[in-house]
């Protein structure tokens, strides 16, 4: 079993949405550390990132380019967007519109 990434506290969400990518693809993995972030104080900080693991070690490669096409094609969150369909304002952090479930471009 060997990490592939960690991720950082903001992005529990994403680990979870790679996870179901990869298992469709037929690659086994787990999340590690995912509900840990009300342990810091107690745990160190770095102890507490969630991060997704490979159970098979022959599937690293194929994870690793499913991964780097995830972040390589993930939209970039810095500001907030307007929805092509209904011209709806949404927060950087929202895929898709939450007036009318319109995919972000």
């Amino acid at each position: 079993m060997k990490r592939l990434h960690t991720f950082s506290f903001q992005d529990r969400s994403q680990a979870a949405i790679l996870r179901e990518i990869l298992a469709k693809e037929g690659i086994d993995c787990l999340i590690r550390n995912d509900q840990l972030s009300s342990g810091l104080g107690e745990i160190p900080f770095i102890e507490c990132c969630p991060e997704l693991w490979i159970i098979d070690d022959e599937a690293m490669p194929r994870a690793r380019m499913f991964l780097k096409a995830w972040l390589e094609n993930a939209p970039a969150t810095d500001d907030d967007w307007s929805c092509p369909a209904c011209g709806e304002r949404c927060g950087a952090q929202f895929g898709a519109c939450w007036a009318c479930g319109a995919l972000r471009d």
